[in-house]
């Protein structure tokens, strides 16, 4: 039972929630029903068919109208008599501005992406407003708290960068199904079906020449009256035979490795099944998403895991099915995780290139998970979540700093806990965003364009929207409305320009200063000349130091990563033990996280004691591909400290 005190910061407070959709929908329903008085909503998302099964305040007759809008309806059906002002809009709008945030007590996020997550915090922060943040993966969730000055900033924690994959593994060398994903989405579907001038990494030495001399013709390309099954069955013999046989003829490769076995339609498929693979008609449908192989070859069930043959005749079905419905569409498409063709056709690729080279098949379902970097939601995490969300906003409102807590959802019991509470880390002294701290850049000068350095580090790691760019009281780039056309012209040249043949020119030894003015954030950046850079581990040609960009770390390729949810990115955890009465809570000694406590990478995604009383590790996931792994919980590292 809440005390009066507490009733009364509930019922005074101005509440800003961002993100109606899974967290969102529940958050919106626990905070009416506790007594919140004044709530207002941003989402800029539409709802679709795929969040009915756990966004409960929308029904089917809802379905492509406004999140928001739709959410306050249905929450002042049962509590009309509150204030609820939804906006249909994106946060990073320049309208929500830092003194729009300075009219609300608290914020509360519940979103589905890094970058707007950030956006928040630092407006937050120019705001000094608390912020809690929140986010799910499946049966995994967290709920964080973060108060200008008190606690740590959402960006304090480094957010590891997701693992990639070098070309000549997914191109010549696969070893796990992710592998096969990519290839068949990135690589195979792309070159098919997407823009023809974009360069694409898949192999296509052809086997029609017979001699040097011979023009060599795109293997991918439809030869003039060449009709679908015959272009179908060539692709796949390309694909999946030729090619693999290319590639074996390089011993050295297959040394130490699995040879492949290279697959013919042929040999799959008798010559009748093949011709009469699925009906075909040279005809548009009014719903593309809607055209199925799946449906055409009367397979049902998309968590049954295909057979060879089943995934040659969707292979080939899919492909015609491309060709006669969707025609007009190719050239343009990109891989979607909700277009059921797409996804058939990745899917069943992907398999025959893994039955191939000797990695186990995988289902539609989870073919689709991977693919589409999907957890599935559920529900249950998602009410949890936003409970304790509104659990930690009243202790803001009550300004009860020494009660703050993250807490953690766990998939499997600890020391017999679901959830676990730890207290909020102070603020990391080496944080470009809440403290004054100089980043430094390695980059080739002499190489470099200005655009490079805005696109790759400005707004891709440091994550400003509209970005100013000044050597000393010279201004070398600036986005905004309110610029002039000669203003416009003159940035957009000096884009084109390499670095040190600016204006005013940035060689090693050069600070610039960058700036954000929606987000009120401004960070130095030293600048070191460097001529060379190793491809592979810094494909950017740059190398920023100092902003707390952790690791790579490599994900469990057999699962789906992140979904649509909200993001779920955990700070250090640290164990829970019952030593006593069961009311023992184990913090690290004096709530600092210093750089030396910063998580270890690791490849498990189990949650609990590996089996044999060894330390406990477990994997989250979000959406945007971020891993972070918890791993070597040290007793002799934390103190305990009675949970009152």
């Amino acid at each position: 039972m809440a005390s009066e005190q507490q009733l009364q910061a509930i019922k005074n407070s101005k509440v800003l929630m961002v993100g109606a959709g899974g967290i969102g929908c529940e958050l919106l329903k626990t905070l009416a029903l506790s007594g919140f008085q004044d709530i207002h909503i941003i989402d800029m998302d539409t709802i679709e068919v795929s969040n009915l099964n756990r966004q409960f305040l929308f029904r089917q007759s809802h379905v492509g109208q406004s999140k928001a809008k739709v959410a306050r309806e249905a929450v002042l059906r049962f509590r009309p008599h509150i204030s609820i002002t939804a906006y249909h809009a994106n946060v990073k709008d320049p309208e929500f501005n830092a003194e729009f945030f300075k009219q609300f007590n608290v914020v509360l996020n519940g979103l589905d992406n890094l970058d707007a997550r950030r956006h928040v915090n630092r407006l937050c922060l120019a705001a000094e407003v608390p912020l809690v943040e929140s986010g799910t993966t499946g049966l995994l969730g967290q709920v964080t708290v973060h108060v200008k000055g008190k606690t740590e900033c959402y960006e304090c924690q480094p957010k590891p960068t997701p693992k990639t994959y070098p070309v000549c593994t997914i191109t010549s060398t696969p070893s796990k199904f992710v592998h096969c994903i990519v290839w068949a989405k990135d690589l195979l579907f792309a070159k098919l079906f997407g823009d023809k001038n974009l360069e694409n990494d898949l192999y296509v030495r052809s086997n029609d020449a017979s001699n040097s001399s011979e023009i060599v013709r795109d293997p991918f390309e439809q030869r003039e009256s060449e009709d679908p099954e015959k272009y179908g069955q060539r692709i796949y013999d390309h694909v999946f035979g030729h090619n693999i046989e290319a590639a074996l003829a390089n011993e050295e490769t297959w040394k130490n490795r699995n040879r492949p076995k290279p697959i013919y339609s042929m040999d799959v498929l008798p010559d009748k099944l093949v011709q009469q693979n699925g009906n075909f008609e040279n005809s548009t449908v009014a719903d593309p998403l809607s055209v199925s192989a799946m449906t055409s070859l009367g397979l049902r069930n998309p968590q049954d895991v295909w057979s060879i043959v089943e995934n040659t005749k969707v292979f080939l079905e899919s492909l015609k099915l491309f060709l006669g419905k969707r025609e007009k569409e190719i050239g343009n498409l990109i891989f979607d995780k909700d277009d059921q063709l797409a996804v058939e056709f990745v899917t069943a690729a992907a398999n025959i290139r893994a039955a191939s080279f000797g990695i186990p098949m995988h289902s539609l379902f989870e073919a689709k998970g991977i693919a589409g970097n999907i957890v599935h939601a559920v529900a249950t995490t998602n009410a949890i979540v936003a409970g304790l969300i509104v659990i930690e906003a009243i202790k803001v409102l009550q300004n009860d700093v020494q009660n703050y807590r993250m807490t953690y959802c766990l998939e499997h019991p600890s020391k017999k806990m679901l959830l676990m509470p730890v207290e909020p880390f102070e603020p990391n002294k080496s944080c470009f965003v809440c403290s004054e701290t100089l980043l430094s850049l390695e980059v080739n000068t002499y190489h470099t364009k200005l655009r490079d350095f805005v696109e790759k580090i400005v707004k891709a790691k440091l994550g400003m929207n509209l970005p100013l760019i000044m050597n000393g009281s010279a201004l070398l780039y600036e986005v905004g409305d309110d610029l002039d056309e000669d203003m416009v012209a003159n940035y957009e040249a000096n884009l084109e320009k390499v670095l040190a043949e600016l204006p005013s020119p940035v060689t090693s030894g050069t600070r610039l200063t960058v700036e954000d003015l929606q987000q009120e954030l401004s960070c130095d950046i030293s600048i070191k000349h460097r001529e060379e850079f190793d491809e592979e581990k810094e494909p950017d040609g740059m190398l920023l130091s100092g902003w707390g960009q952790a690791p790579q770390v490599e994900k469990d390729d057999e699962k789906p990563v992140g979904h649509k949810e909200s993001t779920l990115v955990v700070s250090q955890l640290v164990s829970m033990e019952n030593e006593e009465n069961g009311e023992i809570e184990i913090i690290l000694s004096g709530t600092k996280r210093t750089l030396s406590q910063t998580f270890t990478a690791s490849t498990s995604t189990s949650c609990g004691t590996d089996g044999n009383g060894g330390d406990q590790k477990f994997e989250v996931i979000d959406d945007d591909d971020e891993v972070v792994i918890l791993n070597g919980w040290n007793s002799e590292t934390v103190k305990k400290k009675k949970v009152l």
